[in-house]
């Protein structure tokens, strides 16, 4: 191959941007990223307010975003910008070492987002994709929930027209019920306004611009009708600057301080940028590729630094409306940024008069959005501990200082993965009357036993956490049976770690000495074959104990008994 054609070829593999301008005709990315701009710019002003900075570092932070996922990301539809997701997380953990809006404020969230960039770069380098699992849907329902009460709670005070009260969550929502008589009423039509504009507009069609309608008709009724001079408050000047390198100039133990508050945001957003790629895959027949994403949603969040911007995240909404207008590409981001971009060069004095409460009501919807009650429903009814779950997790979020609850968030659902894999237990096997399968034992099902014969299983990954309990399962199983037999049917030990090999070397050793004839039947997993070499399982127990099928271990071993 020549050169030239090798190089070309390359770069189409390696920029998916460069794949799309060889394989896609433009109109689509086009029109998809009109409309993404048109859902993006009265988003982004919302979501830099609500983390404390000016409405152009929105834009900053989606243009990086949209540059950084377009130079690295494989997936064709995914947005990637500022996120009311995270920004109420580390927005509370900012504000608790530096005053909100101040210049050591503006550094830290940029030393932030460069730390959670590189750390998703590091989650897809590494390929550890996995880690999107850390959190439960119970858990992240709960914590979406947490969330939306904090934005419900920061944005009323600007849609009401009341002073903002500070103190915890809680203490705010007190301070704010006994305010509600001095409620600006025009201030209060302008946001309820706007959040029923969106409202039915999504109702209608998730393509229709319902935010920007909303914003741009509540800036016409402000500069109008002279609505700052009956207390309507406006975003005021937002400056024309175009981003440009910045690096945060912050002293080394500034930096270790954000550590914690940067591992908790990117396990948020390698879960939401796991759930988004995977929800609008850019090829149905072929599985999400999470690790590739990853990068990303790293690269886009160390531009957003460098533009002196936040850290950003994948947005499921916008995603979905990309996918929805015809994008065929990432070129729709790009077409997105590139409209932001101009009317941060050309158009910010068309923003000077938006109120703050259409921002406010813009954030309203967005809060109410995020609350799954379908799914809290759907869990009450069918999983009632899994339904406490979300509540605790709720709970931390709503009462605890946000980062601390969002990170509390995350030891529970760790806790309850391992709560889940301790609770497996010894199951007993019974062979189906009339045919040669052997099935767990199961009140509804009848079953026959051989004399002589004991057949178990445990159906989870045989480790620390559960092995104690497993070998206690077989003593009591060798006691109240004494077979001469005992298969151990292992098709659901999908991994066996030290400790758990360690007990099995026993369990084989005490059955040898009472006389008892191990089998093993279905060993199917590559880890768990690995597990049984590395740890010399097969020094106790002969291989020629190791079946395919319990029938065959059964017919093999019975009759030599």
């Amino acid at each position: 191959m020549p050169h030239d054609a090798h190089a070309k070829d390359t770069a189409k593999q390696a920029w998916p941007v460069f794949r799309s301008l060889a394989s896609y005709s433009l109109s689509g990315d086009l029109i998809a990223g009109l409309t993404l701009a048109a859902i993006a710019i009265p988003e982004q002003m919302a979501t830099a307010r609500l983390g404390g900075f000016a409405p152009q570092i929105g834009f900053f932070a989606f243009m990086a975003g949209s540059v950084g996922f377009a130079l690295l990301g494989g997936n064709r539809f995914l947005s990637l910008g500022a996120d009311s997701t995270i920004t109420p997380i580390f927005a509370g953990g900012l504000a608790a070492l530096a005053a909100t809006g101040s210049p050591e404020y503006q550094g830290l969230a940029i030393a932030l987002a460069l730390m959670v960039g590189a750390m998703m770069l590091a989650g897809g380098a590494f390929r550890l994709g996995g880690i999107a699992n850390l959190l439960s849907v119970p858990v992240m329902v709960g914590f979406l929930a947490g969330i939306s009460v904090h934005i419900i709670v920061s944005q009323l005070p600007g849609v009401l027209g009341l002073q903002s009260p500070s103190g915890p969550t809680l203490d705010r929502i007190g301070v704010l019920a006994t305010e509600l008589g001095r409620t600006n009423p025009v201030t209060f039509c302008i946001g309820f306004g706007v959040l029923a504009v969106v409202f039915v507009s999504e109702k209608v069609s998730p393509k229709i611009p319902g935010a920007l309608i909303g914003l741009v008709a509540a800036t016409l009724a402000v500069i109008g009708l002279g609505l700052e001079s009956k207390g309507v408050n406006v975003v005021g000047i937002v400056p024309g600057t175009l981003p440009r390198p910045t690096l945060p100039e912050l002293a080394p133990e500034q930096w270790v301080r954000l550590v914690p508050l940067a591992f908790v945001i990117t396990i948020v957003v390698m879960v939401q940028t796991a759930a988004t790629t995977r929800s609008f895959p850019s090829d149905p027949d072929k599985p999400a590729d999470v690790d590739r994403d990853f990068l990303g949603a790293g690269a886009g969040g160390v531009l957003a630094g460098l533009f002196g911007a936040f850290p950003v995240n994948a947005s499921p909404p916008r995603t979905g409306i990309v996918a929805e207008t015809g994008g065929q590409s990432q070129l729709a981001g790009l077409a997105a940024a590139a409209i932001v971009l101009a009317l941060l060069a050309f158009g910010t004095g068309l923003l000077q008069h938006v109120p703050d409460a259409a921002l406010g009501g813009i954030l309203l919807f967005v809060a109410l959005r995020i609350i799954r009650l379908n799914q809290i429903v759907t869990i009450y009814r069918q999983s009632f501990s899994e339904f406490l779950l979300i509540v605790a997790t709720a709970a931390l979020i709503i009462v605890l200082p946000i980062q601390q609850g969002a990170f509390l968030g995350i030891v529970l659902s760790l806790l309850h993965g391992i709560w889940s894999t301790t609770r497996a237990r010894l199951v007993e096997f019974e062979r189906v009357p009339g045919t040669t399968i052997w099935w767990p034992t199961h009140p509804h099902v009848t079953g026959e036993r051989i004399t002589g014969v004991a057949v178990i299983g445990l159906q989870a990954p045989l480790s620390f956490l559960n092995a104690p309990g497993f070998r206690s399962d077989v003593s009591n199983v060798l006691t109240t049976t004494t077979p001469q037999l005992l298969v151990l049917e292992a098709s659901g030990m999908v991994e066996i770690d030290f400790t758990a090999a360690q007990i099995l070397l026993d369990l084989f050793k005490a059955c040898s000495e009472q006389g008892v004839t191990v089998a093993l039947a279905r060993l199917e997993s590559v880890r768990a074959q690995d597990a049984f070499e590395r740890f010399r399982l097969f020094d106790v127990l002969s291989r020629e104990h190791v079946f395919h099928s319990v029938d065959e271990a059964v017919r093999t071993l019975a009759k030599a008994e």
